[in-house]
C-alpha cells in the first residue's frame, strides 16, 4: 500500500523547501503544483523541492514541476531546484523532455548553489510608505533596473507599468508597498506587494474617474501580468518580454 501524497513547507534563510512525501500521481499533482505556486507569491530566493521520500506512479506526473518551473521564470523570476530525487528520476528530470531542470543530490548541495551564486537571479527592491512620491521614486527604480541590466528599451515600458501598479497600491491598499525588479533571461519582472487582500480587477479605460484602469494599460504593454494573495496582502506582478 501506497503512502498518501502529503508535503511540508519551510522557511530557510529566505529560501522555501518543500519536502514532498508519498506517492504522486495526476490525481494529487493539481494540488502539489497548487502548493508550490502559493510557495512562489511569497518571492522566496529559491523554492527548493526534495523528492527523497516521494514515489511516482509515472513520469507524467514530471510535468508538473516543468509547468511550475516555466511560472516562476515568467514571475517571480524565482529558481526552482529539485534536490534528492531517486537516481532514476533525477536522469529523467535531467532529459530534455523535462526541460532539464536543476536537479541536486541533497537540500544542502541545492543551497549551496544559490549561496555561491550557481543559481542567482539579478535583483532590485525597496520599500515605500503609501505617499505620492512613492509613484516617482518607484519609477526611478525602473529605469535604474533597466539601464543597470543594459534594457534601455524598456526603461519606458517598465516605468510606466511600476508606475501604474504603485499608484493602484498607493490608491486603494495604504500600506507599506515593496516594489522589486528581477532580470531573468527572457523577462524583466515588476513585482509590487502591498497588505491589502483586494482583488485588482481592470476596469474599461473609457469609464472617468474608474479604479482599476491603470491595469488595462498594464495588460497592454506587459506580455503577462497577474496577482496571487500572500500571507498578509497580495502581490502584483507582470512581465516584460527582454529583446534578444
Amino acid at each position: 500500500m501506497t503512502d498518501p501524497l502529503n508535503w511540508t513547507v519551510q522557511e530557510d534563510d529566505g529560501h522555501a523547501v518543500v519536502t514532498v512525501r508519498g506517492h504522486l500521481d495526476l490525481a494529487g499533482s493539481p494540488r502539489l503544483r497548487t502548493a508550490l505556486l502559493k510557495c512562489l507569491a511569497e518571492q522566496p530566493d529559491a523554492l527548493l523541492v526534495e523528492l527523497s521520500a516521494a514515489e511516482f506512479a509515472d513520469d507524467t506526473v514530471f510535468s508538473l514541476f516543468t509547468a511550475v518551473t516555466r511560472q516562476a521564470a515568467r514571475w517571480p523570476g524565482t529558481p526552482l531546484l529539485i534536490c534528492a530525487p531517486a537516481p532514476e528520476i533525477a536522469a529523467m528530470l535531467g532529459r530534455g523532455r523535462y526541460g532539464r531542470m536543476p536537479v541536486y543530490a541533497s537540500v544542502a548541495e541545492g543551497r549551496s548553489a544559490v549561496a555561491d551564486g550557481r543559481v542567482v537571479v539579478p535583483s532590485i527592491s525597496d520599500q515605500l510608505l503609501p505617499i505620492a512620491g512613492a509613484v516617482r521614486h518607484a519609477r526611478n527604480m525602473a529605469t535604474e533596473a533597466c539601464l543597470r541590466w543594459n534594457l534601455p528599451e524598456l526603461v519606458g515600458p517598465a516605468a510606466l507599468v511600476t508606475s501604474e501598479l504603485v499608484s493602484n497600491a498607493v490608491e486603494h491598499a495604504g500600506t507599506t508597498i515593496t516594489v522589486e525588479f528581477k532580470r531573468r533571461t527572457r523577462h524583466l519582472h515588476v513585482m509590487v506587494r502591498d497588505g491589502s487582500t483586494g482583488e485588482p480587477i481592470p476596469r474599461d479605460p473609457g469609464a472617468e474617474a474608474m479604479p482599476g484602469r491603470g491595469l488595462m494599460l498594464v495588460s497592454k504593454i506587459a506580455l503577462q501580468w497577474g496577482w496571487l494573495p500572500t500571507r498578509d496582502g497580495k502581490v502584483v506582478w507582470a512581465a516584460l518580454a527582454v529583446t534578444p
